[in-house]
């Protein structure tokens, strides 16, 4: 990839602001930016304050402005060798532990929403604006975070912006792929005809099972947003657990999710929540998605163990709800996020690539 040339419009940076949301105060006039670009839930700043608390490595929320004017954002994790627990250390100057003499790398990313970057810009931001933004950034963080910075890593970038990201010094890879269905469907059995016989022949009779599960008063489907029957805790352990019991990778610097942030998320209009009881109320499994004009986001998903008492059909059954929805809503596409990939290809998901930009330190900026 070769860096960026566009003669367009370029906006011009003015000023770039770094804000820690457990102890700093919301950029003015993020809340504006956040719904005129109609961003996914996970932007919103009392989100990021929830999750900040929580986490181990926290985010911090960066802006660009241009005449007093929000253009980008970016999410950022503060990313530590140590301390290796699951919850960070309380917050010292300026919302960073300067006890430590360990090295520090930041990460943007948005980690709750896979397959998407960190970053976002407004509306008439070109590619160059774009790079001198990103560059402002880092520049902006390198003086916030000290000389321990290591780097900077940009997670889960699409094509153009890993373009915009090149350049000498920067390590530019696709890194992996996120599920997307683009909706050309006229109901839900147009999607189905369109998958291989085989799977749709095990996708019917996932179906059935569930159906008849409900039939029999064994299992309970609830879904809608802003609901107000789930509680954080409940919700925030059955994830946590599914989570552990995949395994965590390495290069995973995320922290669990608290039953506070649930308490929250869940509640909100623009959160979809998906659930299956038994028929004594425990919770077999749960599926959020994110509401969004051109991009309906199934996002997390978490179930008991069929050992524990679940059920194994359910997940198949929530991808049905999904693309059920994505189409009465007239969504232009569903994103599943990254893996399984096999499972979402065989369901009609399309792969698109998605690549980390690694920005060591002495070229961040440039």
């Amino acid at each position: 990839m070769s860096p960026p040339r566009h003669p367009g419009r370029v906006a011009v940076t003015e000023s770039v602001e770094i804000a820690d949301p457990r102890t700093e105060s919301e950029p003015f006039g993020w809340t504006g930016f956040f719904r005129t670009q109609g961003l996914h839930a996970v932007w919103d700043y009392e989100l990021l304050r929830l999750e900040a608390w929580a986490a181990r490595n926290p985010p911090l929320l960066l802006v660009a402005r241009s005449g007093g004017e929000i253009i980008a954002g970016a999410c950022v994790l503060v990313c530590r060798l140590w301390p290796r627990s699951s919850y960070v250390l309380a917050p010292q100057r300026r919302g960073l532990s300067m006890s430590s003499l360990s090295p520090l790398w930041a990460e943007v990313a948005q980690p709750w929403l896979s397959g998407f970057p960190g970053v976002v810009f407004g509306e008439g931001v070109d590619d160059g604006a774009k790079a001198e933004v990103l560059r402002r950034f880092e520049r902006a963080l390198v003086r916030r975070l000290g000389m321990r910075t290591a780097g900077v890593l940009y997670r889960s970038v699409d094509a153009a912006l890993a373009a915009v990201l090149d350049g000498r010094g920067r390590l530019v890879r696709q890194v992996d792929t996120v599920s997307v269905l683009r909706n050309t469907f006229a109901d839900q059995d147009d999607w189905v005809s369109g998958l291989s016989k085989s799977r749709r022949a095990s996708l019917r009779r996932s179906l059935r099972a569930v159906q008849r599960h409900v039939e029999s008063g064994r299992v309970v489907v609830r879904s809608g947003s802003a609901r107000q029957d789930l509680p954080g805790g409940e919700v925030a352990a059955l994830l946590n657990r599914h989570r552990a019991e995949l395994g965590i990778p390495v290069s995973d610097t995320r922290s669990p999710l608290s039953g506070l942030y649930f308490d929250v998320f869940l509640r909100r209009s623009d959160v979809n929540t998906l659930t299956y009881h038994d028929s004594e109320g425990r919770l077999l499994a749960i599926n959020t998605w994110l509401e969004h004009p051109r991009c309906l986001v199934k996002q997390h998903w978490a179930s008991l163990s069929v050992a524990d008492g679940g059920l194994r059909d359910l997940l198949f059954d929530s991808y049905l709800r999904a693309v059920r929805h994505m189409i009465s809503t007239g969504v232009r596409e569903l994103s599943a996020g990254r893996r399984p990939h096999e499972i979402k290809h065989e369901l009609g998901f399309t792969p698109r690539p998605v690549y980390g930009v690694a920005v060591p330190r002495p070229v961040m900026g440039r």
